[in-house]
């Protein structure tokens, strides 16, 4: 294999392109003499990042291996998010049983989730020190271990201590999942898969209060937390016996031997977070389809070795990794791009979790006056909404960003991605409407849950898989230190919220509240136009920061 030195062939194929490539740019195009791997023998997409030639590396595996560890983080995603946001249908029973009002029930989800945000700052160096498969299997025992605390406690003090317990072990339902998602899927097919995480991740917050409140309802509501053990205890199983690991070491060229200069018949592949390379005749060579496959035999082919079922990896200098791990989410904080993701994230979700803790203060009362399984039930909306989100936004935010790259010369831009959130924005505000004014002047429920709730169901699927996605995309070796500052900072907004919305609407009203959220929302979304347009410069600020080499 003849390699060149990776800042050469940078600047060579900048020449060719007459463009700047930084950190999330990505050339999916051959370019002169620079050939690349691309998805089939009869397919012009280029691979991002380029795959190695080991049958052991996660972008190789066969399409049963690759379905198996989506499968598996995304049950770990559902099941760990099941429980904490279960609460609001069963808080008539918790304040009866454990003699406390409505704010202090409330206080069980708010403390659950302000520590579940936090605990990611503990969960992702432990799952860049030791590697992602020890740390699903953990942390879903420490949730197991909670559940089975939280069915037993008796008193205020012990649920309080099991929901703490709880948003502990669940960090890495809103952490692992995009990283491993980074892990094992190409650039073209992450706007679908961060999509599908998102809906497993709000899914789960939205079926488990209606499960909740039909169980406590009919049976008692400890019993959620004994369904709640039977799932935990299932996936951990499965988790053990078929999830390999998914972190790989990637080579970069300037860590290689500089080499001769490549000839026509030679390719590399390069891509500006990635820069692994393979040689290959170019495309415009009629034995291209059989060069393809003697370059990249194991490509879809692959599978994980015993050592990927090994209990841990240890990374070389583990204290190292773990201070640096612990700092990068602060340092974070800097990054325009992040701080952009982290607040539509976190607000777009508020506009959910709003709904999720007024929804018994609301419907429970007069003139409504349903139980807590009616309650839970509304929330199938919320899940159809979801469902909605899934079906459109991947493929939309992928495709739009494909047509923009084509236009572009084969030019990708992360930027790119960011249109697709303008219908999700308009869904979002008419949700907030209808769900303000129909809370507060007693609209007709169906009104309120069939196109309120729906509404929000879309826009939490959709925007924060896109404000996420494109931080990721415009910084991939950092992908489990993003989502930690973004988790952070939802749940952060989200504690505060919880804590204080119950007084607050019972003092002001609904519309305040709803159209305070909505606002934010819409401007940081908003700011979406300005990234769009000026991103590319803010990531050429931070191009020669050491997180791209990491």
């Amino acid at each position: 294999m003849v390699i060149n030195n990776d800042e050469e062939i940078l600047r060579q194929i900048e020449k060719e392109l007459d463009t700047k490539i930084y950190p999330g740019t990505e050339i999916m195009t051959d370019v002169g003499s620079h050939h690349f791997v691309k998805s089939s023998k009869r397919s012009d997409r280029v691979l991002v990042p380029q795959p190695s030639n080991d049958p052991n590396d996660p972008l190789n595996w066969s399409p049963f291996w690759k379905t198996t560890a989506m499968f598996l983080s995304t049950a770990v995603t559902f099941t760990q998010a099941f429980g904490p946001m279960a609460l609001a249908p069963m808080f008539p029973q918790l304040i009866h049983d454990f003699d406390t009002d409505l704010a202090g029930a409330v206080k069980f989800t708010g403390v659950c989730i302000l520590v579940l945000g936090f605990s990611n700052l503990f969960w992702v160096p432990l799952q860049t020190c030791l590697g992602r498969r020890p740390v699903l299997i953990l942390s879903t025992l420490v949730c197991l271990v909670a559940s089975i605390w939280r069915g037993l406690a008796t008193s205020y003090g012990s649920f309080l201590g099991a929901s703490i317990l709880n948003g502990f072990g669940a960090g890495p339902a809103e952490t692992a999942q995009p990283q491993i998602i980074a892990d094992i899927m190409f650039l073209h097919e992450r706007g679908a898969y961060n999509t599908l995480y998102f809906t497993f991740l709000f899914g789960a917050l939205v079926v488990s209060p209606v499960i909740a409140g039909s169980m406590a309802h009919n049976l008692h509501w400890r019993h959620f937390w004994w369904l709640n053990v039977g799932l935990l205890g299932f996936v951990l199983v499965l988790l053990v016996f078929l999830f390999p690991e998914t972190r790989w070491h990637r080579t970069r060229l300037k860590d290689l031997a500089v080499g001769n200069k490549a000839t026509e018949k030679e390719a590399t592949t390069v891509t500006a977070n990635s820069t692994d390379t393979t040689s290959a005749k170019p495309s415009t060579e009629p034995e291209i389809d059989n060069e393809h496959t003697d370059r990249d035999p194991y490509l879809r082919k692959g599978k994980p070795s015993w050592r990927q079922f090994r209990p841990f990896w240890m990374v070389e200098h583990p204290v190292k990794s773990l201070l640096l791990d612990f700092w990068i989410p602060w340092k974070l904080h800097l990054f325009p791009i992040v701080h952009l993701a982290a607040f539509i994230v976190s607000w777009s979700a508020s506009v959910f979790l709003v709904v999720n803790v007024t929804q018994s203060q609301l419907f429970a009362a007069p003139p409504y006056n349903f139980n807590s399984q009616t309650v839970g039930i509304f929330n199938l909306a919320v899940l159809v909404g979801i469902c909605i989100g899934l079906v459109t936004n991947g493929y939309l935010s992928d495709w739009l960003s494909m047509c923009a790259t084509k236009k572009n010369r084969g030019i990708r831009e992360p930027e790119m991605r960011l249109p697709a959130m303008i219908p999700y924005v308009i869904i979002m505000i008419i949700g907030n409407f209808v769900v303000a004014f129909g809370y507060e002047y007693k609209w007709d429920w169906k009104i309120i849950v069939m196109i309120g709730y729906t509404a929000i169901g879309i826009q939490v699927a959709a925007l924060p898989a896109i404000a996420s996605t494109y931080a990721v995309d415009s910084y991939k070796p950092i992908a489990g230190s993003i989502f930690v500052t973004i988790t952070v900072n939802k749940n952060l907004w989200a504690y505060g919220l919880s804590e204080f919305i119950t007084p607050w609407t019972q003092r002001s009203g609904f519309i305040p509240v709803i159209m305070l959220n909505m606002v934010l929302t819409t401007f940081f979304c908003a700011l979406g136009i300005v990234f769009y347009y000026h991103g590319k410069r803010l990531r050429k600020i931070t191009a020669n920061s050491k997180v791209h080499q990491m």
